[in-house]
């Protein structure tokens, strides 16, 4: 696959088939992925693995303390306190999107729980990564992640995976750590769910849309 249709096709999979991902193929990711730019090449990340038992545990807790309302515990506000146009109208319409694809009326509260709780049910993919930054690093560090993070979906999708970026499964570390030993001193930025994506299911064939090039590029000559 080449690198523009990797970008250009990659969607959020929200469902996965019944297929293993082994540490090994996840390993290969990384092997990609690690070479993603940072500045002055610090590489400000540290990832961790999940899949197997421990998958499964981290997604029960989790989904058990979400039901139950329990507090989140994210180690910052990913995001704004108070939303403002264009985004917010952009964040409904991705919702509305979404619901839609999985036949689900908008004022069918229970149907949008169920459909909430699969993020932490990693959407049934069979492997998920964790990635955290140090807390002695400034936000330049936070832009190296999320370049990072890009070249792990890129990485993966070269490897035949798909993926979903997940800040859900880093509302709640204190969840989520009592199954792993974390990096110390270091924040949970988010999770990702990674595996082989379901391409017959309906979630996963809606796309977003995105701004014109004329809306986001301005050239001076």
């Amino acid at each position: 696959m080449d690198v523009l249709t990797a970008i250009s096709e990659r969607i959020s999979t929200r469902a996965f088939l019944d297929k293993p991902v082994s540490a090994a193929l996840l390993a290969e990711v990384i092997e990609v992925a690690r070479w993603a730019p940072s500045g002055t090449n610090c590489q400000p990340w540290q990832v961790v693995g999940v899949t197997g038992k421990t998958l499964t545990a981290i997604s029960e807790d989790l989904i058990a303390h979400v039901s139950s309302g329990g507090a989140e515990s994210a180690h910052y506000n990913y995001y704004p306190p108070e939303w403002h146009e264009p985004y917010l109208q952009r964040r409904r319409t991705c919702g509305y999107m979404l619901y839609e694809a999985q036949g689900i009326a908008r004022d069918d509260k229970p149907a949008r729980m169920k459909s909430m709780l699969q993020n932490f049910n990693f959407f049934g993919a069979p492997a998920g990564l964790f990635f955290y930054v140090p807390n002695v690093m400034d936000k330049g560090s936070w832009v190296d992640m999320g370049m990072f993070i890009q070249s792990v979906m890129l990485a993966a999708r070269g490897l035949g995976l798909e993926t979903c970026p997940q800040f859900a499964l880093a509302m709640y570390p204190d969840v989520v750590e009592k199954h792993f030993t974390p990096p110390e001193d270091h924040s949970l930025v988010s999770g990702l769910s990674i595996g082989f994506g379901d391409p017959d299911t309906a979630v996963n064939k809606y796309r977003t849309e995105r701004l014109a090039v004329d809306e986001i590029l301005t050239c001076y000559d």
